[in-house]
């Protein structure tokens, strides 16, 4: 006989540990709260001390064990330094959450190719050597789940007027083939690889972007708002738990129904 969990059960992460890139501030320090809401012991990185301590103390303040580590994600060495720490201080890395990223705005036509590879560079660069880091030792510990962290701009075209930022939006388009690739090739070793598109949420890298085009973005939108507070948590939880156990190779789009209109 089957006995199936309890719902509590599927989205308890008590004895887990959750790693999130650009855990700092912003979404990325919000799915770091969840996951620790629910019982995960959580290690947070982020390329500057500027906000990196100020985000544990209020991880730390909410009962929630966490480490937190500078990393500059495009880079191999300080990559693989991040999840020997991980594993040396928290002793397993059951999940990762690839946040971190840039953007750059400029006109397709003027973008410089300098910024173009910074961007390509953090974000999938970076998130293709957190998840070969990470899933090196899930594959050695038999599973685990790793969430990256894409964009609708990874989905669809967006209007100039709205968002000029090429570079960012190819960087979210190679997130999304690297999730569905990985997932194919990391599965027969319980390793589970999904990607979560946010629509537009108030952050600090898009409030100039609401700010200017935040009316426009209300009208794309079939729940006719930007994304708030919380709304991202519970999304990151559910796929980094047991409750997803059978999801592999997804993109979850959290946008309102933007890329659905």
């Amino acid at each position: 006989m089957i006995r199936l969990m309890h719902v509590h059960t599927l989205f308890d992460m008590s004895g887990k540990v959750v790693l999130v890139t650009g855990g700092s501030r912003g979404l990325g320090l919000e799915m770091a709260i969840g996951c620790g809401e629910a019982g995960a012991e959580v290690a947070i990185t982020a390329r500057r001390e500027t906000w990196l301590r100020a985000a544990e103390e209020e991880i730390r303040a909410r009962g929630i064990n966490c480490l937190a580590l500078t990393c500059d994600v495009s880079q191999p060495d300080e990559v693989n330094a991040t999840v020997a720490t991980v594993l040396e201080r928290l002793g397993r890395v059951d999940a990762l959450v690839n946040n971190a990223g840039i953007s750059w705005g400029a006109p397709a036509e003027t973008m410089p190719v300098e910024k173009w590879r910074d961007v390509l560079a953090t974000n999938a660069t970076g998130c293709f050597l957190m998840s070969q880091a990470a899933g090196r030792e899930m594959i050695r510990a038999g599973g685990g789940s790793i969430i990256n962290i894409a964009s609708v701009s990874g989905l669809m075209g967006t209007a100039p007027e709205v968002l000029d930022a090429v570079g960012y939006a190819a960087s979210k388009g190679a997130i999304i083939s690297l999730t569905r690739d990985l997932a194919v090739k990391w599965a027969r070793y319980g390793v589970r690889v999904n990607a979560v598109a946010p629509g537009f949420f108030e952050t600090r890298m898009s409030e100039g972007v609401v700010k200017k085009a935040g009316h426009t973005i209300e009208q794309m939108t079939p729940l006719g708002r930007i994304g708030g507070p919380g709304e991202l948590k519970g999304v990151v939880l559910f796929l980094v738990s047991a409750a997803s156990s059978y999801i592999t190779g997804q993109v979850l789009a959290v946008d309102g129904g933007m890329t659905a209109a």
